[in-house]
């Protein structure tokens, strides 16, 4: 790399201007609500809705992907739902495996067909029911 001066005279790099990859934009706050409604339209209580999300999750969420969690890539290899009834997402990196709540895990820059219902998830989980 080096600094060459412009026509004003100001140095400037000639390093490659490549744009950073953008994390496409999320769904707006009337389809989130839409989907938490499809998600939970039959569910009596909490317990019920949770098992809709993961139902929509399971059904719409293309698994694998590769995210990136603590710095190191890892693959999610598919989502379940544990006996206290947590989304999960089983994430492997070579022979090991690692549980990570769906609230919690970091989604790719480039999300996965289906990360939606992750963010609907995410705010129904905060309270926007």
């Amino acid at each position: 790399m080096t600094n060459a001066p412009n026509r004003a005279g100001r140095r400037v790099s000639d390093k490659s201007t490549k744009k950073s990859p953008r994390r496409r934009a999320g769904p707006s706050d009337a389809r989130l609500r839409e989907m938490i409604e499809e998600a939970t339209v039959d569910a009596h209580d909490e317990s019920e809705q949770m098992v809709g999300f993961y139902t929509m999750l399971e059904e719409n969420l293309a698994t694998p992907f590769k995210t990136e969690v603590l710095g190191v890539e890892v693959t999610v290899e598919r989502i379940e739902m544990t006996d206290d009834e947590q989304i999960v997402a089983v994430c492997a990196r070579g022979r090991s495996r690692q549980r990570i709540p769906i609230l919690e895990l970091p989604l790719p820059t480039t999300p996965p067909e289906g990360a939606d219902w992750i963010m609907a998830f995410r705010h129904w989980a905060r309270g926007g029911r």
